[in-house]
């Protein structure tokens, strides 16, 4: 994850908002002002974020299917897009993140790991074991027909992660780098509050399809969630704190763990 660009207009009167599409995504936008403050409010905007790049991806993924038949291909445009449209730097901190989990040298070391622009075979595999378990969960997702939902709720619950992160308990793993510019900058208050409107916001999408869907929906929001503070957890206790990184890892936690919630029968 790196910071804010900018250069093409769009609008958005919310600086926070529009540091946070800067930051999160490749949409280049103006900011006025990078400060902590604005930082904070970024993090708190980050699954609204989420929400507009989990509507593209279930576009592109609804699109792939009408034109394939194939709930596998969609799945894989879906997922695509997400990656497209963010770079792909948060699988990228997934697997920076497994080579600096995976080694055994002492935490400074470790940050080194993680600021290298290879990836170790820790990396190479957790990859591929995430990519796997998103592809087939929104595959089932899809033969459930929920498949839009499920990467809807997926992205939105990815970018909660990040809100969760930010929260000020939580230190930064350096004294530079994007971690220590957002680290504790979102109040633990508004971060709680995000989470009630995303849950609640993931249940009420998911009533399109059912109150099954609903249900699973907010489940999903929740697992997601859990799974990304189990693993934010394990990283402020092996690195000291959060990097860009660690959120990148987070998201792809997150988002798989609502992934595989919304592919259940």
């Amino acid at each position: 994850m790196s910071g804010p660009e900018g250069s093409i207009p769009t609008g958005l009167p919310l600086p926070g908002l529009r540091l946070a599409l800067g930051t999160l995504s490749i949409l280049r936008v103006p900011v006025d002002a990078a400060d902590r403050r604005t930082a904070g409010r970024a993090m708190a905007w980050a699954p609204a974020v989420g929400l507009a790049l989990g509507l593209a991806a279930a576009a592109v993924g609804w699109a792939a299917r009408a034109y394939t038949d194939s709930t596998f291909l969609a799945a894989v445009a879906a997922l695509a897009t997400l990656a497209v449209a963010t770079r792909a730097l948060h699988l990228d901190g997934l697997a920076d993140v497994a080579d600096a989990l995976g080694s055994a040298k002492p935490r400074a070391e470790a940050l080194e790991i993680m600021k290298r622009s290879d990836i170790g075979p820790f990396g190479v595999v957790t990859l591929i074991l995430m990519l796997g378990l998103q592809i087939g969960a929104v595959n089932a997702a899809y033969a459930h027909q929920r498949g839009g939902l499920a990467v809807i709720v997926a992205a939105v619950t990815g970018r909660l992660a990040i809100t969760l992160a930010c929260t000020r308990p939580v230190p930064s793993a350096r004294s530079t780098g994007l971690g220590a510019w957002v680290a504790g900058s979102v109040r633990t208050a508004v971060a709680a509050v995000v989470s009630v409107c995303c849950v609640a916001g993931c249940a009420g999408l998911g009533l399109i399809r059912g109150t099954d869907a609903a249900w699973l929906s907010g489940l999903g929001c929740v697992v997601g969630a859990g799974c990304a503070l189990l693993l934010l957890r394990r990283c402020v206790k092996r690195f000291g704190g959060i990097t860009g990184d660690v959120l990148g890892a987070l998201v792809e936690t997150a988002t798989t763990g609502a992934l595989l919630v919304l592919a259940a029968h």
